[in-house]
C-alpha cells in the first residue's frame, strides 16, 4: 500500500495519499474526496473506510412494522470495551461513525463511546426514535453528535424531539422518513408539516429512507421510479429541504438529471459506499458490506475482534473484494435489494 498522511488544522481533518485524498470539516460536516488530480474521483478508498455504521444494541422497544432488523425489547448491548478494542483496529482515515441503537437509554456505554470518538476526532451521529428523548438528553446529544436523526413514526413524538434538539444548537437534526407504498401518503404529510409546524422551523431536512424487503418489511412494498420522482418534485415545489440515503442515491438522479441544478445536486449525491467508503459492524464485533446484507446470500461477516491488520484481513478480504468490484461494476447501485 502506498504510504499516506493524515493531518489536522483546527476543525479540519485531511488525508493525502497518491491516489486519494479528502478534506473533513469536523464541526460543520463538509467532505470533499479526490483522487490524483482534483479532476480524478476514486473508486474506493486505498486505505480502508472513511465512516463506520456500528450497531451497539438490538434492544428496540418501537416495534417498527418495516423494521429490517426485527428487533425487539429484548436483545444485545455492545461494551464498551468491545467498541474501544474495535475502533482502535480502525485505520486513522475513518471520519465519523453512523450508531446503530434502538432506544436511547438501551445502552449504558453510548456516552462513552462518543467520549472516545470525540477525543479521537471520530465524530459520532445518530438516529433515535424520540419517544424516549428529554431535556438533558438532547443536551449530551447536541454535545457529542455531528447529526441526529429521529425516525418518523409519531408526529408529536418526533417534532418534539426536533425541536429539543434544535433548541439545543443542534443544526444537523434530520428527520428519517422511510419511503414505501404503505407510507407513502404519510410521506407527503410529512412534507407539508415541516413546512407548516412551528416545531421543526429549524429542522435541517427530511431524509428519505429505501425500504429493504428483508425482516419486518419484508411484507411491504417498494416505490417505482414514477412515484419515488413525484415524491421528491412535489418536495422541491414545496421548497422542503430533503435528502437520501446513498441506496436512494441512483433513484434520485433519475429525478434531476433534467433539472436546472443538477450539476449541484449530482455533486452532492453518493451512491451505496459499502466497502468503497464505508463497512457495517453489528453488535457482536462482525463486519458486514452493509446493515442490509447481515445474514444475506451466505455472508457470515468478519470478527474484528479476531483480526490484527484490519486493511488486509477485512477492508481487502477476498469477498469484500469482490463485493466491492460487483458494486463498482453495477454503477454503485445496490446488487442485492431492488430499490
Amino acid at each position: 500500500m502506498k504510504n499516506y498522511k493524515t493531518t489536522f488544522k483546527s476543525d479540519l481533518k485531511l488525508v493525502n495519499h497518491p491516489d486519494y485524498n479528502y478534506i473533513f470539516n469536523m464541526k460543520t460536516g463538509f467532505f470533499a474526496r479526490w483522487g490524483e488530480t482534483l479532476k480524478k474521483n476514486p473508486e474506493f478508498s486505498p486505505i480502508g473506510p472513511e465512516l463506520l455504521d456500528i450497531e451497539v444494541s438490538t434492544i428496540c422497544s418501537t416495534s417498527c412494522p418495516w423494521c429490517y432488523k426485527s428487533n425487539t425489547s429484548n436483545g444485545k448491548n455492545m461494551s464498551f470495551i468491545k467498541f474501544k478494542k474495535i475502533f482502535d483496529k480502525i485505520p486513522h482515515n475513518l471520519t465519523q461513525i453512523a450508531f446503530g441503537i434502538g432506544d436511547l437509554d438501551a445502552n449504558p456505554d453510548l456516552w462513552k463511546m462518543f467520549k472516545y470518538c470525540r477525543e479521537n476526532r471520530v465524530i459520532p451521529n445518530l438516529t433515535i426514535s424520540g419517544h424516549t428523548i428529554n431535556n438533558s438528553l438532547a443536551e449530551k446529544l447536541s454535545k457529542y453528535c455531528g447529526a441526529v436523526a429521529v425516525s418518523h413514526y409519531k408526529d408529536d413524538d418526533c417534532f418534539n424531539a426536533v425541536k429539543l434538539l434544535t433548541d439545543k444548537g443542534l443544526k444537523q437534526t434530520n428527520i428519517h422518513k422511510l419511503i414505501a407504498k404503505e407510507t407513502l401518503e404519510s410521506c407527503y404529510d410529512l412534507i407539508n408539516k415541516a413546512k407548516n409546524d412551528s416545531r421543526l422551523k429549524k429542522l435541517n431536512a427530511i431524509l428519505f429512507l429505501s425500504l429493504k424487503k428483508k425482516g419486518r418489511g419484508i411484507n411491504f412494498h417498494v416505490l417505482s421510479q414514477a412515484e419515488f420522482s413525484e415524491l421528491v418534485n412535489y418536495a422541491f415545489k414545496q421548497d422542503v429541504s430533503i435528502g437520501f440515503d446513498s441506496c436512494s442515491a441512483n433513484k434520485f438522479l433519475q429525478v434531476i438529471k433534467n433539472h436546472k441544478k443538477r450539476a449541484i445536486f449530482e455533486m452532492m449525491t453518493e451512491p451505496c459506499e459499502s466497502t468503497c467508503f464505508s463497512l457495517y459492524i453489528n453488535v457482536e464485533g462482525k463486519a458486514f458490506p452493509c446493515s442490509f446484507l447481515e445474514g444475506e446470500n451466505g455472508i457470515e461477516g468478519i470478527n474484528v475482534l479476531q483480526v490484527n491488520d484490519f486493511l488486509n484481513n477485512i477492508w481487502f478480504e477476498e469477498n469484500n473484494k469482490k463485493f466491492r468490484q460487483k458494486l463498482i461494476k453495477n454503477g454503485r447501485e445496490c446488487p442485492c435489494f431492488i430499490i
